[in-house]
């Protein structure tokens, strides 16, 4: 491709400021949780959290029940498929071949296997990748297709089921891929073995997560893309201020009543008879995950309405600089969390408590906060940024400033 106007990337100082600084906040809201599950595995979560019993703990736990679990998983995806949505605007307005896109997701599901072999199994990007094909295929529907789309994919109900007849007729088996290991196993693994046995744990471990990736990650995440390209469609990117205005009033409302439900799921529903029904079980977990989903995009309406003021946009900017490096940031979370918890650095797994696994992320993600600030002094991109754009456009890009 000619090194002309139409090949070029879009520059930094052309972003849309509000973007980056969602998605800052959204990488400290994922490591706020993906921490939690580095220093203990999924598998073995209820067990380990059942031991810390004080009242420290106890609130560690409700605040990230309440403000964590679920809510930030959305919102990265909302903001990638807006990204969709933007590359599609440069392909067709800069002439650009759509290779350039098959190539970005080619590269970012490199990006995610390389991630889930050698620093962390609970990988997201390679998902984005696939979904970000599928979304990419959707987008010759109407804006007003793509809204109806994305809430049937959200409130569909028959993942489960589904994906229960995927497994019955492929045979696969993913609580097997783990029987192996005992809860003692993954511990010595993880803190004394070697990394060539990190890899082989992470690669069992990945396996063994399919349902959580498939049936509730995969469903979420699509609907959110398709969500994203329709607001990049609609051109709501560029008119901010006034959208968010417009829909004051409903998203109000429906955080009102979502946020009614999670207290009610939360602090009451467990201790009813009912819940120890399985079909009704099953619905309110289904109707907690809608309503997590909701408070989500309720946190990004709050942040783009705050963002109309001065010194509300002064006290995000910090989270500027992570946003634009996020796919840096992202992966740099997970190696950090490897230096933490594995025989590769402190040997730490499973030893902190609710409270101190909130503690790490508030310190790594200020570490984060003044590291992506230094770089970007002197760098256009984060370097994950820098190699997936050259990969993207095929020729070495400009780095320094």
């Amino acid at each position: 491709m000619t090194d002309n106007l139409s090949s070029r990337p879009t520059q930094p100082n052309k972003r849309i400021e509000t973007l980056d600084i969602l998605r800052g906040f959204a990488i400290f809201g994922i490591f706020m949780v993906n921490v939690e599950i580095m220093n203990c595995v999924f598998m073995n979560q209820d067990a380990f959290g059942a031991q810390w019993t004080g009242t420290v703990d106890k609130l560690a736990v409700r605040i990230k029940q309440l403000i964590f679990y679920n809510k930030f998983f959305p919102i990265f995806s909302l903001l990638f498929g807006i990204g969709i949505s933007i590359q599609i605007r440069n392909i067709r307005s800069k002439g650009i071949s759509p290779s350039f896109f098959y190539r970005r997701m080619f590269a970012l599901f490199i990006f995610g296997v390389a991630h889930i072999l050698f620093l962390w199994s609970g990988d997201v990007i390679h998902l984005y990748a696939v979904l970000g094909v599928l979304t990419f295929a959707l987008v010759r529907l109407s804006s007003k297709r793509l809204f109806w789309l994305a809430l049937l994919l959200l409130i569909f109900p028959f993942y489960n089921q589904l994906f229960e007849w995927l497994l019955s007729v492929t045979g696969y088996t993913p609580e097997s891929y783990l029987s192996a290991y005992s809860a003692t196993d993954i511990v010595d693994t993880i803190r004394g073995g070697s990394y060539i046995d990190g890899i082989k744990l992470r690669i069992q471990e990945y396996k063994s997560n399919v349902t959580v990736l498939f049936v509730f990650l995969m469903p979420i995440a699509l609907a959110m893309f398709v969500l994203g390209l329709a607001i990049g469609k609609k051109d709501w990117l560029y008119e901010i201020s006034s959208k968010v205005n417009q829909i004051k009033k409903s998203v109000l409302l429906i955080a009102l009543v979502s946020n009614l439900y999670r207290v009610f799921f939360l602090f009451f529903l467990w201790d009813l008879d009912i819940w120890k029904d399985p079909f009704w079980r099953e619905v309110f977990i289904y109707l907690m995950q809608i309503c997590d989903t909701l408070m989500g995009l309720f946190y990004v309406w709050v942040i783009a309405y705050l963002c109309q003021y001065k010194r509300w946009i002064n006290l995000f900017i910090p989270l500027k600089a992570v946003g634009k490096m996020a796919l840096t940031n992202y992966l740099l979370q997970s190696f950090i969390g490897l230096i933490i918890f594995s025989s590769l650095g402190f040997e730490k797994y499973e030893t902190f408590s609710p409270y101190q696994t909130l503690l790490i992320a508030l310190i790594v993600f200020v570490f984060q906060i003044i590291i992506s600030t230094l770089w970007l002094q002197y760098f256009k991109y984060g370097p994950m940024e820098w190699l997936w754009r050259c990969i993207s456009y095929w020729k070495i890009l400009p780095f320094k400033k």
